[in-house]
């Protein structure tokens, strides 16, 4: 997604999830807490509106409000994992051994 066309995210603290709502369908990033870790578990776009970055500006945002909040993550979910990788100022937000 460009920058002038940014999501609305929402913290869904109920579902314990990041939420945008894109033409119509929900996309999400599904997470668990424990005390100072963040366990980010899944990232899910549909296929319908797949393909736009949706799933980067999730993760980007999660782990913004990560950091804003002084946690750690640990990146069950693999898109995260690999999301990390390839943008090393966010590596360390790592929980130690992840």
């Amino acid at each position: 997604m460009s920058n002038d066309n940014r999501l609305e995210i929402h913290l869904d603290q109920d579902r314990n999830c990041f939420r945008a709502n894109v033409d119509g369908h929900d996309c999400l990033l599904e997470f668990s807490r424990d005390s100072a870790v963040i366990v980010m578990t899944s990232v899910r776009v549909p296929e319908a509106v797949g393909g736009r970055g949706i799933a980067g500006e999730l993760t980007r945002h999660a782990l913004d409000w990560t950091r804003s909040h002084g946690l750690k993550v640990d990146p069950v979910c693999p898109y995260v994992r690999t999301w990390i990788q390839r943008h090393p100022d966010y590596q360390d937000l790592l929980l130690s051994g992840s």
